[in-house]
């Protein structure tokens, strides 16, 4: 019988990321004090952990599934006066795309990608600032959502905090990163970032549905 594949997440260690290997895994935490890491049994499930929080998924086989009634009612429902953003990638790195989205019809406002050697959580960060931009730029009052909370982290201290090593192969996409950056820094925006609730809401609307 076939091994089954497995893929590891590394929240804290040398170099956070999502491994297919367990030597490559041990690599990245053995030495690093406190280093949090777990496996998961597919890529999907293990890139919502890698973008969500250690704490919810330490010690856990499967993460929680399903929300109480009192937890629904006290996240509500999402605002549809708003744009959502999402990013796919095929590994880590790998192809890079993101895009955003208008959150009651779904139509695509912009893509970009894909990108050569890209991260989901770059490809999350570049998306939030892209609608940021967007949305200043047309006076908008909307809100923005993404599922990312570390890039909504990163969006918040104006920094991408990606261990990824630039390359030629990947200028192009760290090109909009400094950009983005940049864009931060010099630009003041007063347009809400929030967080979507998946556990309530399903699938993001900007998410590209590679399940």
């Amino acid at each position: 019988m076939a091994k089954k594949e497995k893929f590891y997440v590394v929240w804290e260690g040398h170099r956070p990321g999502i491994y297919t290997k367990w030597d490559d895994c041990k690599a990245a935490v053995k030495g690093y004090a406190n280093a949090k890491y777990k496996s998961f049994e597919s890529f999907d499930v293990a890139k919502k952990a890698y973008n969500g929080d250690y704490e919810d998924y330490k010690g856990k086989s499967k993460p929680k599934k399903t929300l109480s009634p009192q937890e629904l009612a006290k996240i509500g429902e999402p605002n549809l006066y708003s744009i959502a953003v999402d990013a796919a990638s095929s590994g880590n790195p790998g192809k890079m795309e993101y895009r955003g989205v208008d959150t009651q019809t779904e139509k695509q406002l912009f893509h970009q990608g894909p990108f050569p050697q890209g991260t989901n959580n770059i490809g999350e960060f570049l998306a939030l600032v892209h609608g940021l931009a967007y949305l200043k730029k047309k006076n908008s009052d909307r809100i923005i959502y993404s599922d990312s909370k570390i890039a909504i982290g990163w969006v918040k201290q104006k920094t991408c905090k990606t261990k990824l090593k630039r390359t030629p192969k990947n200028a192009e996409m760290f090109d909009l990163v400094d950009r983005a950056i940049q864009w931060l820094k010099e630009n003041r925006y007063t347009t809400k970032i929030v967080k979507w609730e998946t556990k309530a809401w399903g699938e993001i609307p900007a998410d590209f549905g590679r399940k």
